[in-house]
């Protein structure tokens, strides 16, 4: 069962250009398209459509289909994050 905290990570995580659906399923358990029913029902549908709009063809959200360039999970100019907040500085 994910907690509140879980999914508001799995969002941000799938949210992010630079982490392939292969992370959050090592840390979660969640496969693409539970990452992606999981976005459906917690996010309006306004949000998901243009997540999914997004996201459509992204060859940086599937590990086999980067680049060997791309090297770590998120960008460099990422905040820093603490319990699921982005920190402020």
């Amino acid at each position: 069962m994910l907690t509140e905290q879980d999914i508001d990570r799995i969002i941000q995580m799938a949210w992010e250009d630079r982490t392939p659906f292969e992370a959050i399923e090592a840390q979660f358990g969640l496969k693409e398209k539970e990452v992606i029913a999981t976005m459906r029902t917690h996010m309006k549908r306004s949000s998901f459509e243009m997540w999914r709009k997004r996201m459509n063809g992204r060859s940086t959200k599937h590990q086999s289909l980067r680049t060997d360039e791309i090297d770590r999970f998120h960008c460099s100019r990422q905040r820093s994050i603490s319990l699921n907040k982005v920190s402020k500085r």
